[in-house]
């Protein structure tokens, strides 16, 4: 009798994920997605009892309940259970909680895991499967209970003593918020100091280049002002002064490619190459490492766990290198030893590979027709940056070039690239051949002068931090890991304490006074040394050479006195705005309702009792407006205003003050009912559907938005599909495959 085949569960966090997976591992294996994270702490309370050793409670979170039911009743059918999750702590703390709740016998629940969803990669994790390791499990627990400790804590203090109750306090990203402001602080303070600098334009023949002034009377050209700029220029202008090459040297130098990406490289170089923020960024190469449908070949994962610290690249991603280069480019173009890499920056892990192509084969023209164009430029980037470090080395001819000038000496350089190596595959720093070019010349050669070009300058403060510098800041500190750096510069933003103008980042009147309280009253929680130390002891309890609940008992106790010391210590005060209050002249400052809703009170209240609301994101409100609306109340003459929740109407009669949601309508009519409208509505996830006007009693929605056209086919409306690719007017009966061209609106 033959055995029965083993039926096996395969547990990952995203439905993308488990048909990149279903492919490889076939139909013995099903494939279910947990959806991220299944369990938290209870809303509302700290969620670990402090008193027995910080022991944490959790619950399944309410809308995963579906999700868990699903994957426990499938689990108790399967012959095994794999929970195949991400590669790192958080990953391995998601199959631990799922293990918790599907309420299997242990020896059915094994971990696998895999840096890249290839064939070779998942399969040789389901032949290696193992137990989850709780030590990254309590390394993940510790950071929440941290995170959790100081948000429950902090944020109560700043909500009494600052009237806002919407502010509050994150254990790195308030570290982040500082070093925000105290480059704003060093932008205020910086006082601009002058220099100037003086080229000249000289002729070697009619053939015309520039050299810079680079020594005067036999001293680094210091120029402070116009005057000291103005004598040089006489002596150089005078009649009698020679311009004589008096030194030409080259030197041949090797430009070293650079290693493969991290994270936080990743996130820096798609801001500076391609303009995308840092979350962007992760959310493009999440979907690309999860798996792309690539034509016949179905989905698959192209690149390997974007979530790393490491620059270490596989044996086998190294020979496959070898051989893609040496065929493609020549084998003068593969350096004599494979090039490895070692970060020597604070905190790295060396959990997984840095960020590569599954397969270098895979090259970007290749599968540009299955990507966006966003997916195709990252894509691009990660694949020639990885090719590029495993390059030979380019080479550059230097040419510098010395003219004295009496008691001045010029400066002129070229440089020429001989060799290209890595080059011709990515460059670093997109520098391009210089095109300037020094004429033939000769130590001895006189030359004529043809202009002196004296230019003044200020020095400049130091920049504003972009999304991409301030990750850099951040992992050169040691602060905060790969998984971490979007979602705190989401969180800043989101919070207003922190916008964008020009692409930087620069910090609110909010964000400036909070950071103000917190420096004071907080110390440790906002020192960078203090903040990096928590990351290193995370580090260490998940290597198991610390335990987890000793480290919160040593950070429990001082920051609970300093809490207290907060509360006693700390003293009202406003948050200043930027507006000015239109009836005095005076600042505005931010208040808080007692229903919680926030808006601009004048600092001279009560004197001048002037309030503007605010909107949810923190802007003013525009001011109120009149309409043609009457109140179906009373028939007084509506207004409209804007609300923490968006744009509303208000009866103008003081007896009745009537209000009602604006509801904008697409101005079709309901193709279900035939009375109501189609109008805009919103999930509460935030996204926007259309739905009946006339709900409850008519239930039609649609996820695209119809319009005034009936299909030619089946009489149905039409609705709009827009994506990046393509802008067309479908039917809205998905059995009819009816579609056009959408006209541009």
């Amino acid at each position: 009798m033959a055995k029965k085949k083993e039926q096996i569960l395969v547990i990952v966090e995203s439905p993308a994920k488990s048909k990149t997976i279903k492919k490889i591992l076939g139909s013995s294996y099903d494939i279910e997605a947990s959806y991220g994270h299944i369990r938290d702490f209870p809303p509302k309370v700290l969620g670990f009892d402090v008193q027995n050793d910080f022991t944490p409670s959790f619950e399944v979170i309410p809308e995963k309940k579906a999700v868990v039911k699903k994957l426990s009743d499938l689990a108790k059918k399967s012959d095994k259970v794999y929970l195949a999750s991400d590669p790192d702590r958080e990953g391995e703390a998601i199959a631990w909680h799922v293990n918790e709740v599907i309420n299997v016998p242990a020896e059915k629940v094994y971990r696998i895991e895999f840096n890249e969803i290839t064939p070779k990669a998942v399969t040789y994790a389901v032949e290696h499967p193992r137990q989850i390791d709780m030590s990254r499990v309590k390394a993940q627990q510790t950071r929440q209970i941290l995170d959790r400790l100081v948000g429950y804590k902090i944020s109560p203090v700043l909500w009494e003593k600052m009237r806002n109750y919407h502010l509050s306090a994150g254990r790195v990203q308030s570290v982040a918020l500082k070093m925000i402001c105290e480059r704003e602080d060093e932008i205020k303070a910086f006082t601009p100091v002058e220099y100037w600098t003086i080229s000249a334009d000289l002729l070697k023949d009619k053939s015309k280049f520039t050299a810079e002034l680079s020594k005067y009377k036999n001293s680094k050209a210091d120029i402070q002002n116009e005057k000291e700029a103005n004598e040089i220029v006489e002596y150089l202008k005078a009649k009698d002064r020679v311009y004589t090459v008096s030194k030409i040297s080259t030197r041949n130098t090797q430009r070293k490619p650079s290693a493969p990406f991290i994270t936080s490289t990743l996130q820096r170089e798609a801001s500076n190459k391609l303009g995308y923020g840092v979350s962007k960024t992760m959310q493009i190469a999440q979907k690309l490492y999860e798996g792309i449908d690539i034509g016949t070949d179905g989905p698959v994962g192209l690149i390997t766990y974007m979530r790393t610290d490491s620059v270490r690249v596989s044996d086998d991603a190294q020979a496959a290198a070898k051989e893609f280069i040496t065929e493609k480019y020549g084998d003068n173009y593969y350096p004599k030893t494979p090039n490895n890499y070692v970060k020597k920056s604070k905190n790295v892990q060396d959990a997984h590979e840095a960020i590569r192509p599954s397969y270098i084969d895979r090259t970007p023209e290749s599968i540009k027709q299955y990507l966006t164009n966003e997916q195709y430029q990252l894509y691009k980037l990660i694949w020639s940056k990885f090719v590029a470090s495993q390059m030979e080395n380019a080479t550059v001819k230097n040419t510098t070039v010395d003219i004295e000038a009496g008691e001045c000496l010029f400066k002129a350089g070229v440089s020429k690239i001989t060799f290209e190596g890595y080059l011709k595959v990515y460059n670093d720093d997109d520098e391009k051949e210089e095109t300037s070019k020094i004429p033939d010349l000769k130590e001895g050669d006189n030359l004529k002068l043809k202009e002196i070009l004296p230019k003044q300058h200020f020095t400049s403060p130091p920049p504003r931090f972009t999304e991409a510098s301030l990750v850099k800041a951040l992992e050169e500190h040691g602060i905060g890991r790969p998984s971490t750096y979007a979602p705190i510069i989401s969180k800043i933003q989101q919070k207003n304490y922190v916008e964008k103008i020009e692409k930087a980042l620069a910090p609110t009147s909010l964000g400036m006074t909070l950071c103000k309280q917190l420096v004071e009253h907080f110390k440790d929680i906002m020192n960078y040394e203090f903040t990096a130390r928590m990351e290193t002891k995370l580090d260490e309890i998940a290597e198991d050479k610390l335990k987890w609940n000793e480290v919160l008992k040593e950070f429990y106790t001082p920051f609970i006195d300093t809490v207290s010391s907060a509360k006693q210590n700390m003293q009202r005060v406003n948050i200043e705005s930027d507006t000015i209050c239109p009836n005095c002249g005076s600042k505005m400052v931010v208040r808080t309702s007692r229903f919680g809703t926030q808006f601009l009170g004048c600092s001279k209240y009560p004197e001048c009792k002037t309030m503007l609301p605010l909107n949810k994101d923190g802007t003013v409100a525009p001011p109120p407006a009149e309409t043609d609306e009457k109140c179906e109340k009373c028939g007084s003459p509506m207004i409209q205003k804007t609300g923490p929740y968006g744009p509303y109407l208000e009866c103008t009669s003081e007896s009745c003050k009537h209000r009602k949601r604006i509801i904008k309508s697409t101005g079709v009519k309901c193709p279900k009912c035939g009375k109501g409208e189609i109008v805009f509505k919103k999930s509460k996830y935030g996204k926007i559907f259309f739905g009946c006007s006339n709900y409850p009693d008519c239930d039609f929605v649609s996820w695209n938005e119809p319009v005034n056209e009936k299909c030619p086919e089946c009489g149905n409306i039409l609705v709009k599909k827009i994506t990046k690719k393509e802008k067309k007017l479908v039917c809205s009966n998905k059995k009819c495959t009816f579609s056009k061209e959408m006209e541009e609106e």
